[in-house]
């Protein structure tokens, strides 16, 4: 995972009510929640869930899948996964003093 990836990750779950959801999913397992049923737990105005679910998407956290007039919401937990390991990855390796690693440019989200 790129730095840049991982930071949009991390911003997509920079938002209360979107790490709630998130948590949410994961616990919901690979079976996923619709709409009505996250509703029913998070009391979110479906147009506020609309808007965090629609950044978790974008950040590739979290997939949909139609079924019928429902929408299939689920954690991605290969995403997950890679964010996390991504996080955890360089711990306790060791600093070396003024390298720089650089800023994520445009486009380099990817």
């Amino acid at each position: 995972m790129k730095d840049c990836a991982a930071a949009a990750s991390l911003a997509a779950l920079g938002h209360e009510a979107r790490l709630k959801l998130f948590r949410l999913l994961i616990k919901a397992g690979p079976d996923g929640l619709t709409v009505g049923e996250i509703v029913r737990h998070l009391g979110l105005a479906p147009s506020t869930l609309s808007h965090h679910l629609g950044a978790l998407v974008a950040a590739g956290l979290v997939s949909q899948e139609r079924r019928g007039r429902e929408t299939v919401n689920r954690a991605d937990f290969a995403a997950m996964r890679a964010l996390l390991a991504y996080v955890e990855s360089e711990c306790c390796t060791g600093v070396s003093p003024g390298v720089s690693t650089g800023v994520c440019a445009a486009g380099d989200a990817a």
